[in-house]
Order: structure tokens, then C-alpha cells, then sequence
């Protein structure tokens, strides 16, 4: 089994487009204002967003975005205008990590974890 993709809900598809591309995604189905996917710029996977009417409350899914050189990366898309709630910290689990928030309230992370990723020194062995 593998992960396909990730949809995240908007109440505006174009204003969120414009957000994960200045993200650095590849919009690659984009045929009405309802619904768009994205390529990820490394690896196979893909990422959309679909509209709603409305957003839901209470606790939601945390969509993570490893970057290769993450510090490099949230410097480059603060030039662009987008705001970091947390900027890149190193973690208790071996990861560095920064925090935003698209325009409709969905939480992300970019971050870098390299091996630990997978395989944390605490790791279940087989």
C-alpha cells in the first residue's frame, strides 16, 4: 500500500491554488474552481484541495512537507509574503520543523528529518 494523496478542504480553490504554489506544488488538474491537485516537487506523491461550503470545527489532520534544505526554504517563501506560526526548531524526535497555516485554517508542517524520518533510534525492530 502507498499514500496517494492528501485533500484538504477550501472555501476558495483559486485563492488556495495560488497559495500552494507559492508553496512550490505543481498544479496538474485544475478543470473548474471546485477542485485542484498538485504534484509534490520531490517523490510521487500529490496533494489537493476541494471546496466546501463550509469548514469544519474542532481537531483536523496536520499535513506534513519534508523540504531538503528547510530553513533555505521558509527564508525563500517569507520573501514571498507567507507567514510561519512557528519558524524551523529542532524537536525532541530528531526532526526540524517549521509552522503555518493555508488561508482556510488547514495546519502545516514543513520540516526535515532525513533518516529519522523512518527510522528514529527508537524505531520497533522487525
Amino acid at each position: 500500500m502507498n499514500l496517494n494523496q492528501v485533500t484538504v478542504p477550501s472555501l476558495d480553490v483559486p485563492k488556495s491554488i495560488a497559495f500552494y504554489e507559492k508553496l512550490g506544488l505543481k498544479l496538474i488538474v485544475h478543470t473548474h474552481d471546485k477542485y485542484a491537485r498538485f504534484e509534490c516537487p520531490d517523490g510521487d506523491s500529490t496533494f489537493s484541495i476541494h471546496e466546501v461550503s463550509k469548514l469544519s470545527t474542532g481537531e483536523a489532520p496536520v499535513i506534513y512537507f519534508e523540504c531538503e534544505n528547510l530553513d533555505k526554504h521558509v527564508k525563500h517563501l517569507q520573501a514571498k509574503g507567507i507567514a510561519f506560526q512557528e519558524l524551523p526548531n529542532d524537536k525532541d524526535w530528531l526532526w526540524r520543523e517549521a509552522h503555518l497555516y493555508d488561508p482556510y485554517g488547514n495546519h502545516l508542517i514543513l520540516y526535515k528529518a532525513a533518516n529519522n524520518r523512518k527510522n528514529p533510534p527508537w524505531r520497533k525492530k522487525d
